[in-house]
């Protein structure tokens, strides 16, 4: 399973934004068995500003993670930092999804 996720960096908190990514979000993402595949940032056009696919597993594995205290934690840390934050689950293809 593949989740994709998009969200504006809210202006007043890219710095801290930053931080908090590279510092805590990226580790904790990936200490839940989480691989990152893809992100991106769109620098022109009215689309979501970043972009950021993770492979889970199974469809069951997604379930239990997107559920989980530690995966809630992490990111009602991160709406601290955005707005527009989408996500989707998808199966997992070898090619670009959105």
């Amino acid at each position: 399973m593949k989740l994709i996720m998009s969200w504006d960096i809210t202006p007043e908190h890219e710095q801290d934004y930053f931080e908090f990514v590279i510092r805590d979000y990226i580790p904790g993402v990936q200490r839940m068995g989480c691989e990152l595949t893809d992100a991106w940032a769109t620098v022109y056009g009215n689309k979501p500003q970043i972009t950021v696919s993770v492979i889970i597993g199974s469809p069951r594995k997604a379930r239990q993670l997107l559920f989980s205290e530690d995966w809630l934690s992490l990111n009602n840390r991160l709406q601290d930092f955005i707005q527009n934050y989408t996500m989707k689950l998808v199966y997992a293809r070898n090619r670009f999804q959105l």
